[in-house]
Parts: C-alpha cells; structure tokens; sequence
C-alpha cells in the first residue's frame, strides 16, 4: 500500500481515483477544484480530501494528477498552492492528462530539479476503460521511477507502456489520437455510403469487421451511429483539443498532417451544429445534416 494523491475527479479522474483506493488499496488523498465533487468521492469511497493541491500532495509516495488541459496543469504543480512545492524527495508524479509534450518536458525538468520524479502519462480507453480499469497508459520518463509507479498505475489500467524520455507519452498519445481521427471519419462516410446504397448496415458490419477494415470503433460504435445517438464517450470539445494539440506539434516538428487537419475541421463543423459534447463518432451527424 502506497500514500497517494489524485488531483482531478473529472470524468476520467474520479473513477481512476477510486481504482487506486479499492482495487489498488492505497492511502489516496483527492483535490478537485469544485470541492462539492471531491466531497461526493469521499462519501463514496472514504480516503481524505484537501483543499489545496499542496496540502494534497504533502508526505505521499505518488501523485497523480487528471485535468483539462496544460494551463490546469500548470495550476496544479506550479502555480500557486501546487503541489510542485509540497513533493517530498524520491516521491513520483503521474500526470495523466492529455497535454502538450512542451508542458511535460518543462515540468519534468522542474521535478528533478526539486529532487523527485515527473512522468507524462496520458491514457487512451475513453470514459468507459477508466470506469471498467481498462486504459492504455503511454508513459513518457525514466525508466527507474516508471518501475516504481507501474505497479501502483496497474490499477486502473490494462496496458502500461514506458515509451521513451519526458514527453514521449505525450506524443504517442498524439498518434493515438491522429489514427483515430482518420478512422472514426472513414467509419463515418461508411455508414452513410451504405444507407444511400439501401444496405444493411448491421448486416454489413457484421461482414466487414471480420475482416481488414475492422476496429475497436467499428465494433463498439457502429450500432449508436446508425441510431444516431451520440452519447458514448469522449467528447468532441476534448478532441479538438487533442487535435489541436497534435496539429501544434506538427507544426514544430515538420510532421504532415492533412487528414487530422480536415477532420479537425469536420469536427469544428459538429460543434457548430450543437454537439460539443456529442461524442467523437458523431461524425456521421456532420454528413446527414
């Protein structure tokens, strides 16, 4: 049993949270931001609550954090009452969120300056793999302080992969998220090419994902999509945002991305059409408006 923090609770972190205390059973002080849904993990899964990052962060062996985007990150260890100034020596910081690799490498060089460890750490699986303990976790640090955080990390998590030096989680987290980009918008033009040939869809799913066009979205997002209901995962307001990241990084690194950027675009188009929190596969809307 470890001393943990988790600072986050939103969609992600609250469940991942509670992985850490009732799967893992580690010590886990939570912050959130809105104090009313840290109370509320409380009540549900004991622990302790702080009220500052810091104070959260204070004597543990591992802290986690699950925020919104590099700014909130930047708030939470760094800025004031982070929990930067409060990390004991030797201690490790998991940052899940999906952030720029610019923002890991900075805070990675902070932590080691202050004498402990930073590990980018951002997670694939959507809200459902962090509620069922499933996520794919991409790692980017040194490779002494992720064998000490993978066993802790194993709670909420099916794959952890160590993927290189500070800010290599980050940016495989960005292919992660380009593939899928691409994949969820030919899924989508699918679909709509086989309701104007008067298809099956079920039918023709059932065929095709037996063979090479079959997928993770195919199988798990085929049946809403062809219904039309979107609410079933990640949202396009946080693809957007990762795509955005993705399309930043490439600017730097030389990297073409034609297809991300057009489907950025597709997704711009959904949230002008009311779904900001329609989840990613709404796609599909964007062609049957």
């Amino acid at each position: 049993m470890a001393s943990l923090a988790f600072l986050g609770l939103g969609v992600m972190g609250y469940p991942m949270a509670a992985h850490l205390k009732n799967k893992g059973g580690h010590d886990v002080t939570v912050y959130n931001r809105t104090a009313a849904k840290a109370e509320q993990w409380i009540a549900q899964h004991g622990g302790r609550l702080a009220p500052t990052p810091a104070e959260a962060a204070e004597g543990k062996d591992f802290v986690f954090s699950c925020v919104g985007n590099d700014d909130d990150l930047r708030s939470v260890t760094t800025g004031t009452n982070g929990a930067f100034a409060a990390m004991k020596k030797g201690s490790v910081f998991i940052d899940n969120t999906t952030a720029s690799a610019e923002v890991a490498r900075e805070l990675a060089e902070a932590a080691e300056k202050a004498g402990f460890s930073f590990l980018d750490a951002p997670v694939s699986g959507g809200q459902a793999g962090a509620e069922n303990g499933v996520l794919t976790v991409m790692v980017g640090g040194e490779q002494a302080a992720f064998e000490r955080a993978k066993p802790v990390i194993d709670a909420y998590a099916r794959m952890v992969g160590l993927m290189g030096p500070a800010g290599a989680g980050q940016l495989t987290k960005m292919i992660n998220q380009i593939a899928i980009a691409g994949l969820v918008q030919g899924l989508a033009e699918g679909i709509h090419f086989g309701k104007k040939a008067g298809l099956d869809i079920g039918k023709v799913i059932d065929v095709i994902s037996k063979g090479a066009a079959g997928s993770w979205q195919m199988e798990n997002r085929h049946k809403t999509m062809n219904a039309g209901k979107y609410d079933f995962g990640f949202a396009v307001d946080w693809m957007r945002k990762d795509l955005g990241i993705c399309l930043a990084e490439a600017n730097r690194n030389g990297a073409k991305l034609p297809v991300t950027a057009l489907v950025d675009q597709f997704y711009k188009d959904v949230q002008d059409m009311g779904g900001r929190r329609w989840d990613t596969s709404s796609l599909l809307a964007r062609l049957e408006k």
